[in-house]
């Protein structure tokens, strides 16, 4: 089933190991929009504290979401697709505060199923260790907001296939 392009800002969410780096692209193709990476909005002493294993704090985290919310606004009633955890109610906010278009795709799934895709992982500085602070600080979206939840078990284009037609439910933006 393929879409047409689309005026949403999508933000694929969720905890690390969900798989915003393969299914935010996956959507993005099939949405026909631009995808952007997370992580590459993040200032060098971001990946510096993740990859010790330290979690990042709010305050480290207001320049990489300002970044990605000016990027997002950017692309306000043209469509793309960006990876951010969003893990708090508070970070989807400023997101919004920025593209107040923005929707969410919510990864979600069982722990033990993220923390084996984790291990798994080659190449990535976000170390397993840190998927229980991502899961203490998760949020997940509220009925204001929004967005949908899609489960992540199953192979990316099944999930891709749940994300596309979860957003298919919900209203376009007004331009």
């Amino acid at each position: 089933m393929q879409l047409t392009r689309t005026p949403h800002v999508v933000v694929v969410m969720g905890v690390a190991g969900t798989g915003k780096t393969t299914i935010g692209p996956l959507l993005a193709a099939r949405l026909g929009v631009p995808y952007a990476e997370g992580d590459d909005f993040h200032p060098q002493a971001n990946i510096a504290k993740m990859t010790a294993g330290t979690p990042l704090t709010d305050e480290d985290r207001w320049p990489w979401l300002d970044a990605i919310g000016a990027w997002a606004h950017e692309r306000a009633g043209l469509g793309g697709v960006v990876s951010s955890s969003a893990l708090k109610r508070s970070y989807r906010d400023r997101l919004r505060a920025a593209a107040p278009g923005v929707v969410f795709v919510h990864l979600t799934g069982e722990r033990k199923l993220i923390e084996d895709r984790m291990s798994h992982r080659q190449g990535h500085f976000m170390p397993t260790a840190l998927l229980d602070s991502q899961f203490a600080t998760l949020q997940p979206l509220e009925a204001d907001e929004a967005g949908v939840a899609v489960d992540v078990s199953g192979g990316p284009e099944e999930i891709t296939e749940r994300a596309v037609a979860a957003l298919q439910g919900l209203a376009q933006p007004s331009q």
